[in-house]
């Protein structure tokens, strides 16, 4: 039931964060404000594949 994704940032595109989310409640792309350590910076990071 729940599927495993990425969570990518969206200024350096660089894949920091992995977890899981169920499809069937929230069948869009998701999105978090995560801290990214490439940036240094708290950004919003998508889903990814």
């Amino acid at each position: 039931m729940r599927d495993k994704i990425a969570l990518a940032c969206e200024k350096c595109k660089s894949r920091n964060y992995h977890t899981t989310k169920n499809k069937r409640l929230h069948p869009e792309r998701v999105e978090y404000k995560k801290f990214c350590p490439r940036c240094n910076v708290q950004t919003p990071h998508k889903e990814t594949k």
